[in-house]
C-alpha cells in the first residue's frame, strides 16, 4: 500500500489538489481506501492511511472513499437483488414531508416511494443536515446540483424537494429508467456509473443501493400515505419485471464525469 500523504504537505488549491488525484488514480484504484483529512488552518491532507507522525496535524477527516478491486463486481449483476428487510425511522418527521414529496413525484413522474427511501438514506429526515463535502438539506443536495436544479434556498423543505425530484427525474432518462443504476448516480455520479457501465465498485455505493432499495421494497413501495395516482411507476406494477419498476429509475451526487477519486478530493475543498 502506497501512501501518498508527503504530496499533501502544502495547502493545495481545489485544481492542484484534483491534478494531483488524477495522477494518482491508477495507485488509489488498488489502495482500498483513500482518507481526506483537514487542519485547523484548512490545509488538506490526502492520503490512503491514517495520518501519523509529521501529519498529527490533520485531525479531522473529511471524508472515506473506498475503492475496490472491480473485477469482483459485474455491472448490472444485481437488477433483481434482494435487498432484504429494513427497519422503520424512528425519526419524529418522517411522515412530515410526505405532501411535498408526493407533489414533486407527480409533477415530475417520479417514484414517491423511491424519493422518500433516498430521503430516509440521505438525510434520515433532517431538514438542517449537512454532510461534511457540503451536501445540504433532506436529500442531500451539493451546492452545484442545487444551482443546475434552479433550486433557490436549498434549506427550504420544499425547494430541496422539487430540485431533487427534477434531478431523480434527469437521472431516469440518463439511465433509461434502471432503478439501481440512477440510486448509484445519485450517491457516486453519474459519470462514475458511466464509467463502471453500472452501479461503481465503491462500497460507500453499493451501501447506499442497497439500503434506498431495501428501504424502498420493504417500507415506502406499498405505504398508502405515499399511494395514489400520482406517477407513472403506479401504472406499472402490472407490467414489470416482478419488482413493479420498469418504468421508474433513481439517484445526486457530484454531477460530474471525473473519476471518483478526484471527485471526492476537489468536493471536500467546496
Amino acid at each position: 500500500m502506497i501512501n501518498i500523504a508527503p504530496l499533501m504537505t502544502r495547502c493545495l488549491s481545489p485544481v492542484l489538489l484534483t491534478a494531483i488525484a488524477l495522477s494518482s488514480l491508477p495507485i488509489a484504484a488498488q489502495a482500498g481506501n483513500m482518507y481526506i483529512y483537514k487542519d485547523k488552518g484548512g490545509q488538506v491532507l490526502l492520503t490512503n492511511v491514517n495520518p501519523s507522525g509529521n501529519f498529527d496535524k490533520f485531525n479531522k477527516k473529511v471524508k472515506t472513499t473506498y475503492y475496490k478491486d472491480s473485477n469482483a463486481y459485474n455491472a448490472g449483476s444485481n437488477t433483481s437483488a434482494d435487498y432484504g428487510s429494513s427497519t422503520a425511522s424512528s425519526s419524529s418527521g418522517r411522515n412530515s414531508y410526505d405532501n411535498y414529496i408526493r407533489a414533486s413525484a407527480e409533477r415530475h413522474g417520479v417514484d414517491p416511494a423511491l424519493m422518500k427511501a433516498m430521503m430516509h438514506t440521505e438525510s434520515a429526515f433532517n431538514p438542517n443536515a449537512r454532510s461534511p463535502v457540503g451536501a445540504q438539506g433532506l436529500m442531500q443536495l451539493m451546492p452545484a446540483t442545487a444551482r443546475r436544479f434552479k433550486v433557490s434556498n436549498p434549506w427550504n423543505p420544499a425547494d430541496n424537494i422539487e430540485g431533487s425530484a427534477k434531478y431523480i427525474a434527469w437521472l431516469m432518462r440518463r439511465f433509461n429508467n434502471n432503478v439501481e443504476f440512477a440510486v448509484a448516480g445519485y450517491n457516486a455520479g453519474e459519470g462514475n456509473v458511466d464509467k463502471y457501465n453500472g452501479i461503481p465498485p465503491f462500497k460507500e455505493t453499493r451501501n447506499y443501493v442497497k439500503s434506498v432499495m431495501s428501504r424502498y421494497h420493504s417500507l415506502y413501495k406499498n405505504d398508502s400515505a405515499l399511494s395514489g395516482k400520482t406517477m407513472n411507476a403506479n401504472n406499472a406494477t402490472n407490467t414489470t419485471n416482478g419488482s413493479g419498476m420498469q418504468n421508474v429509475s433513481y439517484g445526486t451526487s457530484s454531477n460530474t464525469n471525473s473519476a471518483s477519486y478526484a471527485n471526492s478530493a476537489y468536493l471536500a475543498l467546496r
